[in-house]
């Protein structure tokens, strides 16, 4: 990838901000209203399931079991909270989203806790991946937010260099329906360990260089889900807590306009989990169908991995 830019607070239309996006151009935004009201929520349940410790380092006070069992239910309670999708709506509307054609997924909370005091099921620490591996479009945008302060040593990496040059990886071992099926659910039983296969670089990847992107809780940085990234180790001392969700616009995917896809080889599709902004009615029929490839659609192609 020879240009790397970091756009702050940029005044494109959504049109050429998603132009850049594909080509694997990085955003930040500064707080707004919109978002600030969703990580004000955020922090509401999330000081109120540690109560009375500091949400931050309730983990030094905590058996990782306890703290599992809490995260657990804190994390479906964000997801299905009825301010979270309005939260949303509003956040793409202030951004110059068009509500009629964008679709975006529920925001997950995440959490990355300090010094591998959990790091598998309902806090998983994520190697190095892109989200095309995991059954998303070429046309998937992320957006990601710190709720409380980030530092270097406790935030996300991306690893430009792997923008177009292609990775053996397992994700054609990888089918969406079969990880919401068998998978997903699951996640608060994984503690010591995570037995969950997931696609995972399946060759030697250089971390560095890597970028970094620091910004306030309630700032954006908003991505290509075919980018390679990760959660830094995280050796600040405090849980991390972000929230992050993602979006699809209909133009791009009736036209399959996105990313180039360099080395995923994954079937089924996540594009049944997206809700258009106005109405939250899901993407046509016939359009998820296009994208839900069968798990024996790829059987053989080990080129591609």
């Amino acid at each position: 990838m020879t240009n790397n830019t970091v756009y702050f607070d940029p005044a494109f239309s959504d049109d050429e901000r998603r132009r850049r996006l594909y080509e694997g151009q990085l955003f930040v935004y500064g707080p707004r209203r919109s978002t600030l009201a969703l990580c004000k929520l955020a922090q509401g349940l999330i000081e109120e399931a540690f109560a009375p410790l500091d949400a931050e380092s309730a983990q030094r006070e905590l058996p990782v079991e306890r703290y599992a069992e809490i995260l657990g239910k804190l994390k479906p309670t964000f997801i299905h909270h009825p301010d979270s999708k309005r939260h949303i709506k509003d956040m793409l509307g202030e951004l110059g989203c068009d509500l009629e054609r964008t679709y975006f997924d529920v925001p997950r909370l995440r959490t990355a806790t300090s010094d591998g005091y959990l790091t598998s099921g309902v806090a998983y620490a994520f190697h190095p991946h892109r989200d095309t591996w995991y059954s998303a479009p070429i046309f998937q945008n992320n957006w990601w937010m710190p709720v409380y302060d980030i530092e270097p040593d406790n935030a996300m990496a991306f690893h430009l260099r792997y923008w177009d040059r292609a990775i053996r990886n397992g994700s054609a071992e990888y089918n969406y329906a079969e990880w919401n099926r068998e998978s997903r659910k699951n996640a608060a039983q994984h503690i010591a360990t995570d037995t969950r296969k997931q696609p995972r670089p399946e060759e030697p990847v250089e971390l560095d260089p890597q970028v970094r992107l620091i910004c306030p809780p309630g700032g954006l940085i908003l991505f290509s889900g075919a980018h390679l990234h990760s959660t830094v180790p995280n050796t600040s001392g405090r849980t991390r807590y972000s929230i992050d969700f993602r979006t699809v616009h209909l133009d791009d995917a009736r036209a399959n306009q996105g990313a180039p896809n360099v080395d995923s080889a994954c079937t089924g599709t996540t594009m049944g989990d997206y809700l258009r902004c106005t109405d939250l009615a899901h993407l046509p029929a016939d359009l998820i169908g296009r994208y839900n490839t069968p798990p024996l659609a790829h059987a053989g192609r080990e080129d591609a991995r």
